[in-house]
């Protein structure tokens, strides 16, 4: 293509001096004030495809192609809009007008860089005339240097020789001066080289223009992706970058426009030069090399007016392209003004109402405003009425007072079929996690709270816990004083959300610090820690005034939670709720002597008896029975869990569960399937779905890789285990599943670590020896990415456990594609059934179980699953896709617990 530097600055010049009308009138419909540009755009658009230019690659683009095709485009985009009676504005039609924008000016710098190489050539051509030029300098220095005749010799010399020579030296001298002339006229040609220079300065600075516009459009791109109610500003503020780099291109052009036409006078400086050496009468050798000069001079003229056309043509594409532009975005902004109420109605994440719920609390515990009032609002932000939603938003920036007094004109009474849950736990996933408990907590209050229940969870303020995985967190402007050990302490009370859940944390002002260990339990005064905590959380519910339906404790350490409400806080009016105790494990009870009940403020003579806190076996105090004795509703985490520990499996708590039978169930765990995911999952390598399993195995091999597992044999079977290395979870049969794969010719990665001493040092002997082995892997830790790359990677997951009262591991793996080998135990039973059992209905087998806790038993269940995988990959394949299916959300579960909430709040109404 060719192109100069000059017919680029006619063009462009041309655009700036006559803006066409269409442009500056889309400029001036986008030139709002910002403040009013961020309170009214409010887009909601489908994610774009992602689009790479290509421009790069190609050649000189056909102008009237392109010009067919946007005539063809917008022939289409009338059409639509005549049959819809809309526009059709969508982010990909923005898209294609940046990438063409984008286009245009790649062409123009390919125009500009062509027009360079051309005068490179002058340059180099100049050069050689340069030479040319010395060379005649030097003749004419050859002939200046002739003897000079002395006087006697003129006398002697015949008259016309004389004359002849003297004419010689006249015109030798007229040829210095043009020879200085066109030395002149080389410094012009330098100055001319110095400007191209320039040029090619301000090219680069438009390359690099072009660059940031990129990278612009790219994160606004992905911004659009992650766009949410609150992140419209941002996404504005990404668009007026994008126009500033526009306006800064064009300016640039003009630039470079201006450095052009300093050139443009180079012809007629030749011209010049020709005529004055023809007036001069020089001869023709001199001309020669004018007329060569004249000749390139043409040629370069030439190209410019070749390439004016060209660019004039980009120009007024580039022009166009910003007209739709600021045309289409005023499209966007109006249609996003008329969506915007709609959006907000429909869209509020869980994490909004909690936020209103939270600020609602802060108020009544502050004294700012009166209990009913914040019933009221309370009753509000549960039903998600749009009128809180529209107050708080139209108060955004102003004062909370302001605020307040738009809520409080708003509150009215009403009824809700909602109840109104209180968790009170130890643990919540993702912030403080040690164990199950912590994924049952938000798992099933993610649950609850789909299902329209108004949700919270109180938690001890713990140091080490995950702070960043809190939204919004601060401390409420109240102290909550509680009594513990004969005095009142002050509570700091601090609010956030965690996965979009109300969560209240508690930090003690006692001197010995409950919480500020660096470790969430094993201190020597657990026993104290928590039974301060649970009467802080009480003391919080009862100075809120809140109509609290259903307290759930969890486990030994809010087990306190039950007598203290029916003993203590019942006698002080706050009895609308209902207690529901959860015992996720009957090993661990919370005993310790009578007296230490007192603490808290118990009666320790009212509770030191057989029929309600004394320990059945040790004489002592038993946390865990108290809250069975006291509690309306108790469950544990599994039906064959319930069973188990009627009998031998309830560590000596059997007695008493039969006593209290009817209040006694067991409902399965479930998982947080949207954490477990493999078909999102940021931690794999490659995601997958029941549908397609070719990732599977992609993240199989990068496994391998990652640990330095032999990948001479893709398709050899990988058995995965993930567990706390504890006799609960019979070490033994682990143990001794690492060496049965390795005889069956399979591999084995085992992820965990344990806390008892001698066996973490058993573990590290058995990693040492196989220390050089391909297919034997231990990584005695916990890691949570890893964690996820071994679900995914593995075809088996065993779980061999003397006890296990639900089990969440197994669950897990068959959502991921990884068939489970377990024992016939608690939870495991409750969800794993034995693929060759034909007492079990066919499309409910998914998994290999044994019974007995022996060698023997393992490996009849482990050889059963290797035969499958190498024999007939087909039925495996099946069975894989099946476990991937099954539903282990927590809906199911949700439903059980919230069937008998509301049958405990039914009858607390009618005992009202």
């Amino acid at each position: 293509m060719a192109c100069s530097s000059a017919a680029g600055a006619e063009a462009t010049a041309l655009l700036f001096r006559h803006p066409a009308p269409s442009s500056i009138a889309g400029r001036r419909r986008l030139a709002v004030p910002r403040r009013t540009r961020h309170q009214n755009l409010r887009i909601s658009v489908q994610p774009p495809q992602k689009s790479t230019p290509s421009a790069n690659h190609r050649k000189r683009p056909n102008i009237q192609r392109d010009v067919a095709a946007a005539s063809s485009d917008k022939e289409r985009r009338q059409k639509f809009e005549g049959e819809n009676g809309l526009p059709n504005i969508q982010l990909e039609d923005l898209v294609g007008m940046i990438q063409s924008t984008e286009k245009n000016i790649l062409l123009l710098n390919q125009a500009r860089l062509q027009t360079l190489e051309r005068a490179d050539k002058i340059l180099k051509e100049k050069e050689a005339l340069q030479r040319k030029i010395t060379i005649l300098e030097m003749k004419l220095s050859e002939t200046g240097a002739q003897p000079k005749l002395s006087k006697s010799d003129t006398e002697i010399s015949d008259s016309p020789l004389v004359m002849e020579f003297d004419a010689l030296k006249e015109e030798n001298m007229l040829l210095k001066d043009d020879i200085e002339f066109l030395k002149t006229n080389l410094v012009e040609i330098a100055e001319t080289e110095e400007s191209l220079s320039k040029l090619e300065k301000e090219r680069a600075l438009l390359d690099a223009s072009l660059r940031e516009l990129e990278c612009s459009f790219i994160a606004a791109q992905s911004d659009m992706l992650k766009l949410g109610p609150q992140q419209h500003d941002a996404w504005w503020e990404k668009v007026e970058n994008l126009e500033e780099l526009l306006e800064s291109t064009a300016n640039q052009v003009k630039h470079a426009a201006m450095v052009l036409d300093l050139n443009h006078d180079f012809q007629d400086k030749v011209e010049k030069l020709k005529a004055s050496l023809a007036a001069a009468n020089i001869s023709k050798f001199c001309l020669y090399f004018v007329d060569l000069l004249q000749q390139r001079v043409k040629s370069v003229e030439e190209c410019f007016q070749a390439c004016n056309h060209e660019m004039h043509s980009q120009i007024e594409l580039y022009e166009h392209s910003i007209v739709e532009f600021h045309e289409t975005l005023g499209k966007i902004i109006k249609e996003s003004e008329k969506r915007s109420l709609e959006h907000y109605a429909e869209g509020m994440p869980s994490e909004f109402w909690s936020r209103i719920s939270l600020l609602i609390d802060g108020w009544s515990l502050e004294k700012k405003i009166s209990h009913n009032n914040a019933n009221m609002l309370r009753e509000m932000a549960w039903k998600r009425d749009n009128r809180l939603r529209e107050a708080y938003l139209s108060c955004r920036g102003m004062e909370e007072r302001k605020l307040m007094e738009n809520f409080l004109k708003m509150a009215l009474p009403g009824t809700s079929s909602g109840l109104h849950i209180v968790h009170i736990a130890a643990e919540m996933a993702p912030v403080a996690k040690v164990g199950g408990l912590a994924d049952v907590i938000s798992g099933l209050g993610k649950a609850l709270q789909k299902k329209g229940h108004l949700v919270e969870i109180i938690l001890p303020k713990y140091d080490c816990m995950q702070h960043n995985q809190i939204n919004n967190l601060k401390v409420l402007d109240v102290v909550v004083q509680s009594y513990f050990e004969g005095n009142l302490f002050g509570n700091k009370i601090w609010t956030g959300t965690v996965e979009g859940l109300p969560v209240y944390f508690i930090e003690p002002q006692h001197p010995a610090k409950f919480f500020w260990r660096a470790q969430y339990y094993g201190e020597h005064d657990d026993f104290k820690r928590f039974s301060y905590f649970s009467r802080v959380a009480l003391e919080l519910l009862h100075q809120s005034g809140k109509k609290v339906d259903i307290i759930h404790c969890h486990d030994w350490q809010t087990a306190f939670v039950a007598p203290l409400y029916w003993d203590v806080y019942a006698n002080l009016g706050f009895n609308s709720a209902r207690i529901c105790f959860t015992c996720h494990n009957f090993e661990y009870q919370g005993v310790a002597p009578a007296q230490d009940l007192a603490y808290c403020g118990l009666d320790v003579e009212h509770l030191d008896r057989p029929d309600r806190m004394r320990d059945n076996s040790h004489g002592r105090i038993n946390v865990v029975k108290g809250a069975i004795v006291y509690s309306n509703i108790v469950t544990t985490v599994s039906p064959t869990y319930a069973q188990e520990v009627r009998s031998e499996g309830g560590h000596g708590l059997q007695d008493t569960l039969k006593v209290h039978s009817k209040k006694f169930v067991g409902i399965l765990n479930a998982i947080d399937t949207d954490t477990w995911n493999p078909s999102r999952d940021r931690f794999l390598k490659v995601q997958y779905s029941a549908n397609d399993l070719h990732g599977k195995s992609g993240n199989k091999a990068a496994l391998r890789k990652q640990l330095k597992l032999s990948s001479a044999y893709a398709s050899q079977p990988l058995v995965g285990c993930i567990t706390r290395l504890v006799p609960q979870k019979g070490v033994h049969l682990i143990r001794h599943a690492i060496y049965k794969t390795a005889e069956l010719g399979g591999q084995f990665v085992l992820l965990g670590s344990s806390p008892v001493p001698h066996i973490q040092r058993e573990f590290e002997g058995i990693a040492d020896h196989f220390q050089n082995n391909s297919n034997i892997r231990l990584i005695l830790k916990y890691d949570d990415a890893l964690s996820h790359m071994i679900f995914a990677a593995s075809d088996m997951f065993i779980v061999p456990s003397m006890f296990e009262p639900c089990g969440l591991t197994q669950m897990i793996a068959m959502r991921y594609g990884s068939v489970p080998v377990v024992r016939k135990t608690g939870g495991l039973n409750d969800s794993v059934f034995d693929f060759d059992d034909e007492t079990i209905p066919v499309e409910l087998r998914n998994g290999f179980t044994f019974v007995k806790a022996d060698e023997q038993g393992f490996d009849s269940a482990i050889e059963r699953a290797f035969n499958y995988y190498h024999r007939k990959p087909e039925v495996w394949k099946q069975l894989v896709q099946k476990d991937m299916r099954i539903d282990f959300s927590w809906d199911s579960s949700a439903s059980q617990y919230e069937d008998i909430y509301q049958r405990a709040a039914v009858r607390a109404r009618a005992a009202a």
